[in-house]
């Protein structure tokens, strides 16, 4: 495994023009899925591990995982806090050997989310650790954040603009018009207010809700700037029907190995499918 910075990877994306994948880890298996997934496609890879993840599988046994699985591999990875809530938590990330954090301070007011996320810029800068924010209310629910469709709200560019100059993040995830879990209608990303954004900002912009989008709309995206797409959702269908599917198979064998196997093997093919419509394969 190539561990690499998050500043690093972002910028070959770029000039690439492809985005790198963001697949949120809850478990072992998923992690070792993952992770073949990356090397039999030759593309770098951004595990992120969220909030939920801390709190039921613990955050250094997470990272043990990574460590591990990654040995059989040989290919660019970033280790990534997803949703980071406090200044602490990002530096414990970082201690831990996270390459790339998020603060999301985007429940707060902008000014108090701009000096939030100053002050984890201002650490993570100094040991080469990249550093994503969000600015907008992106509908859904994601670990411990819930926002209502009412409540949600576009990323205005304008702010976007004074945000980073104040802040100096490496990356930034907008509200676009994606949204958290599953999509109860077709979405339509607003890749005008995209462009607009990117163009601006000039820094890798990160889309958040990533499963369910149509792949048409996604390449879009990353034509306009997006660097960094999160898939969660449907990588946590996938795993639990394949683990469905073998207890109907094996149920009664009291074998728990292929429930474990076969859950990794059905999210493995869809974190294949995501890497190409990123378009990273062949990248590493």
């Amino acid at each position: 495994m190539q561990l690499v910075s998050g500043i690093e990877l972002m910028q070959d994306a770029a000039q690439r023009n492809y985005a790198i994948g963001a697949f949120s880890a809850h478990t072992g298996e998923m992690i070792q899925g993952i992770l073949e997934a990356a090397e039999e496609e030759r593309s770098p890879v951004l595990i992120q591990i969220g909030q939920r993840a801390i709190r039921n599988s613990g955050f250094a046994g997470l990272i043990h995982n990574i460590e591990f699985f990654g040995k059989r591999t040989n290919v660019p990875v970033i280790i990534h806090l997803d949703h980071g809530k406090s200044y602490e938590q990002a530096i414990a990330a970082i201690q831990a050997g996270c390459t790339s954090v998020m603060y999301d301070g985007s429940h707060h007011p902008l000014e108090t989310n701009i000096s939030h996320t100053k002050d984890v810029v201002r650490a993570a800068h100094a040991v080469g650790v990249a550093v994503e924010a969000e600015l907008g209310k992106i509908a859904g629910v994601e670990d411990d954040l819930s926002v209502d469709e009412q409540d949600a709200y576009y990323t205005d560019p304008a702010q976007a603009l004074e945000f980073y100059q104040a802040t100096q993040v490496d990356s930034l995830a907008v509200a676009i018009g994606s949204a958290h879990g599953l999509y109860k209608q077709t979405p339509k990303l607003d890749t005008d207010r995209l462009n607009t954004i990117s163009r601006q900002l000039g820094i890798p912009i990160v889309l958040h809700g990533g499963s369910g989008i149509p792949d048409d709309q996604i390449r879009l995206a990353i034509q306009h700037g997006i660097r960094k797409i999160n898939v969660d959702t449907e990588l946590r269908a996938a795993y639990t029907e394949g683990v469905r599917e073998a207890v109907e198979t094996y149920g009664s064998a009291y074998d728990v190995y292929p429930f474990a196997h076969q859950g990794m093997q059905r999210m493995k093919e869809i974190v294949k499918q995501k890497i190409r419509v990123f378009g990273s394969n062949g990248k590493a």
